[in-house]
């Protein structure tokens, strides 16, 4: 297994994992030479650059690989469900027509066309994996909510959804072995819940302040721009194909066990 790196500050890091690090940057063109007809299986998580229309890492690594004597077998992309953009609340499944809000989703949106030409075009067997918000024991809002930041007022307040991390792994090793081509996954849990009820439940847990409840406007007065960006965006992911056709059998299968598990993780770590 190959790790590409382009911080080598991280390659002890890989290496104790089992993996081969590559130096390589997908920003710079010319650095990945060495990828070239490397790897039968490709796990493609970078993310895109922060600005621009166009994902172009995508597009680096899709013309690295075109450049091998031989081809990957089978590509999988962590995507995000932000490329759905705001439905209201509704079930949303991945047949919906993406109509992404914010430029992260549309340059998601525009990686996700790249890799589908490239499926067309070569054979290879690529698949998506569309991610909400990712979570686990180091991956928890604590910090938010010892800021006392805001959440939505329930008539404003959004519906969110949820992967553990070491689901969201599970899955992928899962899209590689039975993952179809050209195919759209929701890697989601089962939960469907407001996003201030998920900071609720954060708060209770390890025994900090539930956040204040603002009105939309108000909390824009408060929040980032890119904390304000996820209030805009309601919808409920459903899972279907991610457990039938990827045969994935969630390990939390909701934000509550994981929270718990999370939860157990640190007494232990503190005993």
């Amino acid at each position: 297994m190959f790790a590409l790196l382009r911080d080598p500050d991280q390659a002890t890091r890989w290496r104790e994992a089992g993996a081969v690090p590559l130096l390589a940057d997908l920003d710079q063109p010319a650095t990945l030479a060495r990828i070239v007809g490397l790897a039968d299986h490709v796990l493609h998580l970078a993310p895109p650059p922060e600005r621009g229309p166009r994902d172009t890492r995508t597009q680096a690594l899709l013309a690295a690989l075109r450049r091998g004597k031989s081809l990957p077998q089978r590509l999988v992309y962590i995507s995000t469900s932000g490329v759905y953009g705001d439905c209201a609340g509704a079930l949303v499944d991945e047949t919906r027509t993406p109509r992404p809000l914010s430029a992260r989703g549309a340059r998601r949106v525009d990686a996700e066309r790249q890799l589908r030409a490239f499926a067309r075009h070569t054979g290879v067997v690529v698949s998506i994996l569309r991610a909400p918000g990712i979570y686990a024991t180091d991956r928890l809002p604590l910090e938010r909510l010892q800021k006392g930041l805001p959440a939505l007022r329930a008539e404003d307040d959004v519906f969110t959804n949820h992967i553990h991390a070491d689901d969201l792994a599970a899955a992928c090793l899962a899209t590689l072995r039975h993952g179809r081509t050209n195919r759209a996954y929701n890697a989601s849990d089962d939960s469907h819940m407001r996003m201030a009820e998920y900071f609720d439940r954060v708060a209770d847990a390890f025994g900090l302040p539930r956040p204040p409840r603002l009105a939309r406007e108000e909390a824009a007065r408060v929040l980032s721009p890119v904390q304000m960006s996820f209030m805009r965006e309601s919808r409920r992911l459903a899972n279907r194909r991610l457990k039938e056709e990827l045969r994935l059998r969630l390990a939390y299968p909701d934000v509550e066990t994981g929270i718990a598990a999370a939860l157990k993780e640190r007494n232990t770590a503190c005993s």
